[in-house]
């Protein structure tokens, strides 16, 4: 028989476990791989992350770091002397880094220094706009990896522009529409409607964090701006990210939020609760890169409030549109929302959710592996 692998998957921040969760799936049904989850604690709330961890089937992680929060060169340094241990002491056989946070730049270049191979899941991906933190992440860890997997063509083409050779990158899907599909029966049976008491189609579903929106106190002054214009149409549902609600408390526009008399703040929710309102929303407003793709998906209006995208094919195919801060054009286009008017979605072939069985089988037969088949969109061993 022949020698285990050991694959180290990172998980740093709550989008980061529903891109590790069908990998880890699909490599838990292969003998030959040893799969460990590792942990950076880079945004941790117990509470909900075990939420994520129980929703998304996940175990507990094998190592949990406990970095925090902190600036972004003294977080990643902290995530990066405590996998540096990690990696010295496992001694792993490869990497696998997903999407674009702190965690997923430090641990590429902690694994590159020690000539471990690197994989990043949400290769390509590109905003060109360098003031974002994530767009600066993302051209390092690609530069750093030894496989690229990527969601969609424009990712392919942006790699190989910046002259990473073509033999390393894969168009694989997404791996969060793969958990989409897994979990999607399981969340039509959440009861989160009910408890919120909204019903199907009738409320706008909100998220909002990325530092240019949140972390500007007249940006944030917009954004209740936008929120105070787009309730008369529905319900507005705001779960706040720990981020946002630390900034709006920062700048003491807590009252003026809560003031909005039809806009409904909740706690951070867990992927099942979450997924049931996304899938149901009217409309989608937020400024998460995965969440347009979520969006896009399942072909649910999505309104973006950044200027730019990383995921082109949201907006050319998809339900997408970018409004930036405009506070006219925002309530202009949730209005047209509400009347019926929106593009639909033409989700391509790629979207599948075989993602993850298409990247263990690149690595399969990367490792000399080649025994563990693909059969019928499943990955099982044979020939041992």
């Amino acid at each position: 028989m022949s020698r285990e692998l050991k694959f180290i998957s990172v998980v740093g921040a709550r989008p980061n476990f529903m891109k590790v969760a069908p990998l880890h799936r699909v490599f838990s049904r292969i003998e030959s791989v040893r799969h460990l989850i590792v942990h950076t604690g880079q945004h941790y709330d117990a509470n909900m992350s075990k939420i994520f961890f129980d929703d998304l089937d996940l175990p507990k992680p094998d190592i949990y770091l406990g970095v925090g929060s902190a600036s972004h060169a003294e977080q990643t340094a902290r995530v990066m002397i405590g996998f540096e241990k990690v990696l010295v002491e496992e001694k792993p056989d490869l990497v696998i880094v997903v999407g674009d946070v702190n965690s997923t730049v430090a641990c590429s270049l902690t694994a590159a220094k020690l000539q471990v191979p690197v994989a990043h899941v949400e290769a390509g991906l590109r905003s060109f706009d360098r003031a974002m933190p994530e767009e600066l992440n993302r051209i390092v860890t690609d530069a750093l990896s030894d496989y690229l997997f990527v969601t969609e063509f424009a990712g392919v083409e942006n790699l190989v522009h910046e002259g990473i050779h073509e033999e390393r990158i894969f168009l694989v899907g997404d791996v969060m529409v793969d958990s989409l599909v897994m979990y999607r029966d399981r969340a039509k049976a959440s009861g989160i409607k009910s408890v919120l008491d909204v019903t199907a189609g009738s409320y706008t579903l909100v998220t909002l964090h990325r530092p240019s929106n949140v972390d500007n106190e007249a940006n944030l002054a917009k954004i209740l701006e936008i929120l105070e214009r787009i309730e008369k149409y529905g319900r507005v549902i705001f779960p706040i990210h720990p981020r946002t609600r630390k900034r709006i408390e920062e700048f003491g526009l807590m009252d003026d939020f809560q003031s909005v008399k039809r806009l409904l703040l909740t706690d951070p929710l867990g992927y099942l609760d979450f997924m049931n309102l996304m899938m149901d929303a009217r409309l989608v407003v937020t400024d998460s890169g995965g969440i347009q793709e979520e969006t896009f998906f399942l072909n649910v209006p999505c309104l973006t409030l950044r200027d730019t995208t990383e995921r082109p094919a949201t907006v050319a195919d998809g339900t997408n549109v970018l409004a930036g801060l405009d506070v006219e054009k925002v309530a202009g286009l949730t209005a047209e929302c509400y009347e019926g008017k929106w593009k639909a979605s033409k989700v391509p072939d790629i979207l599948d959710g075989h993602a993850a069985e298409r990247i263990a089988e690149v690595l399969m037969n990367s490792f000399g592996k080649k025994d563990a088949v693909m059969s019928g969109g499943n990955i099982k061993e044979s020939n041992k």
